[in-house]
């Protein structure tokens, strides 16, 4: 039997079918921490993290039977790829099954900036009536820039397409005229930066990605623009978004990812033009189930 600890919560389904499967013996330890993982890891054939556990190079230094490990999720940041690889390790992941989940949140953002939700419910909540305070904009006939045009950023222009928006792309990787689910024009990044009046980004962070917008790329924006993340936050230089925010050169930000998490300090505390959330992109009852039973589907046909 192949032995597999699964070291971050799961959808209880899931869980059940892992169970199952008489080929798997499982450890489920949800709240296991780095250190107590050292340990856990002897003699474990698989690992199943998410977005919590971080796979270090320690950690795997401290493996002795590990064939593979499988990622909940798209991003695989937390995990030391490389050199898992070279101690003969695999790293698996579940790209497709969460898309939709984060495509709506960056969605969701969307709206609650153009229609000022936030500091409205605010401000009701706090007895006021001030109806004229919170005049904001249609998303319908804006251009959507998508920075990235993989799963998640073609759910989006999806849905933005929908709603008459004029989809614009950039990707180095894919072309514009090879996404068929909606029309969408590839074009270089400085000009997504200057004509979007929403640009959500769809990258992963890697040295390549790096705070790509820096101050210099994201001062193109329109000072009625809106930047959503629900990426990698270490795409961005939050000093320099925090800065054009105060000044009132970037009209609002969604954010739901930072560089580090949960960030020390956070410079968007406060700030009426942003709306945050801590990493819940993939957090639904349908995201999380479809996560679940894609990682118990890896480790089946992987020890089959």
């Amino acid at each position: 039997m192949a032995k597999v600890l699964v070291c971050d919560p799961m959808a209880d389904g899931p869980m059940e079918k892992m169970y199952a499967i008489p080929h798997l013996e499982v450890t489920y330890s949800p709240d296991v921490t780095p250190e107590e993982l050292l340990t856990a890891v002897k003699g474990m054939h698989a690992m199943v993290v998410r977005s919590r556990t971080k796979v270090t190079e320690e950690i795997i230094d401290a493996f002795d039977e590990m064939k593979v490990i499988v990622r909940g999720g798209v991003g695989v940041d937390n995990i030391k790829v490389d050199y898992a690889a070279s101690k003969g390790v695999e790293t698996k992941n579940t790209p497709a099954a969460s898309s939709q989940s984060v495509a709506e949140l960056a969605m969701a953002m969307m709206f609650a900036l153009a229609r000022k939700i936030v500091p409205a419910t605010n401000s009701m909540q706090a007895g006021t009536w001030d109806k004229k305070a919170f005049k904001g904009c249609e998303v319908g006939g804006k251009v959507l820039g998508l920075v990235g045009l993989g799963r998640i950023a073609r759910f989006l222009g999806k849905m933005g397409h929908a709603l008459g928006m004029t989809v614009i792309g950039y990707d180095p990787y894919v072309k514009a005229e090879d996404v068929t689910e909606f029309p969408v024009k590839g074009v270089g990044l400085e000009q997504i930066m200057a004509e979007s009046d929403f640009i959500s980004l769809h990258v992963p962070h890697t040295e390549e990605t790096h705070h790509m917008l820096d101050m210099g790329m994201l001062a193109k924006m329109k000072p009625t623009a809106f930047l959503i993340d629900c990426s990698r936050g270490g795409v961005r230089d939050d000093s320099a978004l925090a800065a054009l925010l105060t000044d009132g050169k970037i009209a609002g930000a969604g954010l739901d990812v930072f560089e580090k998490e949960p960030p020390e300090s956070n410079p968007f505390a406060g700030m009426a033009n942003v709306v945050l959330a801590p990493h819940q992109g993939a957090q639904t009852a349908e995201g999380q189930s479809r996560v679940g039973y894609e990682v118990v589907e890896i480790l089946d046909e992987y020890f089959k």
